[in-house]
Formats: structure tokens, C-alpha cells, sequence
């Protein structure tokens, strides 16, 4: 009951398995179907293999089924399992195609009587590589199948649709892969490095304090641990543990953005998501491993590098890491957004607003950092239509 998700994913449909054992699936079942259909309904149709699962659903999702079930004796079936779609151009070029579009709810004892005969044909075609059954007695609560999905496709036609034949996997014999040669050791790269991005924390901040943000202020980062911080590799994220650079802590009264005092009217009150991270860093694999081992780890040299601060993946500053208590903080060096058109154009929007209602001062103009590799901050990303206000 305590089984991590992710495991018991992994364990519904033994991937590793049936990924040494894809090979002879295959090279077996393949031209068999292939052959069988070629020979029951004529040349016409082309089988394909694309997949091979314990996990029925995930083949099933969405789609409507015609299920043929043969029994090899009385502890183990196999079945054939015909889309709707498969069925629907299998009929069009065996009966003609009709004046109706084909729904199995309405399927007339013909349509019936020809898809299981052929389901039958197969059976037999296909039953030549099970093995005897095994005469001890087996609970139907661990009756175990491989379902190898194919998608049948009319050759003369762009129709398709899903055919999944099921297996007992206990009559089956697969041959495995196997190494032939030596394995690499994984301590052969571990010098090697890979570009990564580091997170180091988030924080709410309001509209207003995102105009007045400027060089030298603190931004203090709600959402951080000065003994974690995120590593990022494309959709993958891992915690890092490290040990903190205390020689990066800062004295401050952390009253540094984020309080929306300045705050009069809804605009500036508007809160969004800010994130701190790394400008992307090099590590290497041994690094790498040590992390997905949970070891802290030592990475002094990502405290040299500018840290860059993030609006809706848009950059509005960059800076340097501290330390304020037990969190981090950026020092900004450079206001990277735009500021002074943004805010013009926020105040357009607010035209009909009550007199009683005022938008801030305009901010002098920013220059844009040069080669940047992310897009600028644009506060009109954040405009509000007059029927939201």
C-alpha cells in the first residue's frame, strides 16, 4: 500500500521485460497476423505492430471494441479485440461500403459472423507458437496476458483502425537480448558535463513592486531554502541538497519588494509569480549521480554566476545570490524590462477608471540587456479586459 505510484506504474507493465523481449514479438507474431489476414480476406490490408503492453487500458482508451474470446482450456483464453474503425473498413471492402457509416451498436449477425470467423482463423494461425498448458491449476486472479497492439490499415485507402490480439503470457517462451560484449562503465563519464539550469526559489510580487524594482534592492525569494535548490534538465527536476555559502549571507531588514504598500489601485495590486535561477551551468555526471543518490553535494562554483529573475518565463532582471536569514535573495544589477512603455500602455487600459483612481509615475527607460536568450518581460502579458476589472 505505501508502493510509490511511480513504481507501481513501472511494475504493471514490467517495461524492462518485455523491452528484451520486443525482438521476438516482433519477428513472430507479426507476419503471422500479416499472413493470416492476406489468406482469409485476400491481399488488401496491411497489419503493423505498435506495441506490446500488460496494461489493457492504456490501449483501450477511447475507442469501442468487438471482443472475441477462444478458449485454449479451461484456464486460459485467448482474445482478439477489433476497434470499431478496424471493423468499419474490414466491412467496406468485404461487403461494399454502405449507405450508413458502421457503429458496432447496430452490427448485423453477418458483420458479426464474418469478424469472428476470421478471429478464429488467426487463432488457430497464431496458437502454433503457445506452449502446452501446464496441467497444475492456476487462480484466474493471476491470469497474466501480453497484448500486442497492431493498427490494420486498408492499403488502397487513408482508413485505420486498432486490432489487439491477448496472450497468455504463461504459454509464451520469448527469447531475450542479451549483452554480447562488455557493458560501459558508468564510471567512464563521469567527468563528461552537461548544460543544466538551476532554480533557486519563487516568490509572489506584486505589479507595483515589479515597476519599482531597480538596482541594489534585495528581492528575498518566500519559496527557498538556503540547503536546497532545484536542478532542471529539460522537463526533468531533481532537489538538490548542498551545503550553503555563508559567506553569501547579506544583513538586511528584509524589507525589500513584495509588501504592496505603494499598491492604489487593482492593477498594482495584481500579484505574480517570480522565480530565481541560474543562467545555465555546467555539471558533470558524476555530480549528476551523486544527486539522484541524495547526496548533498557541493557546487561552489554556481555562486559565480548571474542569476537571472523570471516573470512567466520572461526576464525582467538579473543579479547576484544572497543570503537573508535562512533564504535566498537576489541583489539586482540590471532591470532588464522595459518599463516605461509597459506602464503607457497599462494606463491606456485604465482610461475608465474613477478619478480617485491613479496610475503610478511613469519610471525612467531601461536599456535592454544585450544577447539575451530568453523574451523580455511584458507587462501588457498581464493586461486586463475593461469587462475583467
Amino acid at each position: 500500500m505505501g508502493q510509490d505510484m511511480s513504481t507501481q506504474t513501472i511494475n504493471s507493465i514490467n517495461s524492462k521485460e518485455l523491452y528484451v523481449q520486443y525482438d521476438w514479438y516482433k519477428n513472430t507474431f507479426p507476419p503471422v497476423v500479416q499472413k493470416s489476414c492476406d489468406e482469409f480476406f485476400l491481399p488488401g490490408f496491411k497489419f503493423a505492430l505498435i506495441g506490446i503492453s500488460k496494461n489493457i487500458n492504456v490501449l483501450m482508451d477511447k475507442d469501442f471494441y468487438f471482443v472475441t474470446k477462444i478458449r485454449i482450456d479451461k484456464q486460459y483464453d485467448m482474445f482478439f479485440r477489433s476497434s470499431e474503425k478496424a471493423i468499419s473498413l474490414i466491412l467496406d471492402r468485404v461487403l461494399g461500403k454502405p449507405n450508413r457509416s458502421f457503429n458496432l451498436n447496430r452490427m448485423t449477425d453477418l458483420e458479426a459472423k464474418i469478424i469472428t470467423s476470421f478471429n478464429d482463423y488467426m487463432f488457430n494461425m497464431t496458437s502454433q507458437f503457445l506452449s502446452p498448458p501446464p496441467p497444475t491449476e492456476l487462480r484466474r486472479t493471476n491470469f497474466d496476458v501480453i497484448h500486442l497492439t497492431f493498427i490494420i490499415k486498408d492499403i488502397d485507402e487513408p482508413k485505420f483502425g486498432k486490432f489487439i490480439v491477448s496472450l497468455p503470457a504463461a504459454l509464451l517462451n520469448p527469447d531475450t537480448i542479451t549483452s554480447k560484449g562488455e557493458k560501459f562503465d558508468n564510471t567512464t563519464f563521469k567527468t563528461s558535463t552537461l548544460d543544466v539550469k538551476i532554480k533557486i526559489g519563487s516568490t509572489k510580487f506584486s505589479m507595483y513592486d515589479l515597476k519599482s524594482l531597480d538596482t541594489e534592492d534585495i528581492v528575498v525569494f518566500d519559496n527557498s531554502n538556503t540547503k536546497k535548490m532545484t536542478l532542471i534538465i529539460d522537463d526533468y527536476e531533481k532537489e538538490i541538497k548542498l551545503n550553503p555559502n555563508l559567506g553569501l549571507i547579506t544583513p538586511t531588514d528584509e524589507n525589500n519588494g513584495g509588501n504592496n504598500m505603494g499598491a492604489n489601485n487593482l492593477w498594482d495590486s495584481i500579484e505574480v509569480e517570480m522565480t530565481a535561477e541560474f543562467d545555465p551551468v555546467k555539471i558533470t555526471l558524476g555530480d549528476l549521480k551523486n544527486i539522484e543518490d541524495g547526496m548533498v553535494v557541493d557546487l561552489t562554483s554556481i555562486y559565480d554566476n548571474k542569476v537571472t529573475l523570471k516573470v512567466e518565463d520572461k526576464i525582467i532582471a538579473r543579479g547576484e545570490l544572497v543570503i537573508v536569514n535562512d533564504r535566498y535573495g537576489v541583489k539586482i544589477s540590471e532591470v532588464t524590462a522595459q518599463q516605461k512603455e509597459n506602464v503607457s500602455a497599462v494606463a491606456d487600459d485604465f482610461e475608465t477608471m474613477p478619478a480617485d483612481e491613479t496610475v503610478p509615475e511613469e519610471t525612467e527607460d531601461e536599456t535592454p540587456a544585450a544577447d539575451q536568450q530568453d523574451e523580455e518581460f511584458d507587462y501588457s502579458d498581464f493586461e486586463l479586459d475593461d469587462e475583467d476589472i
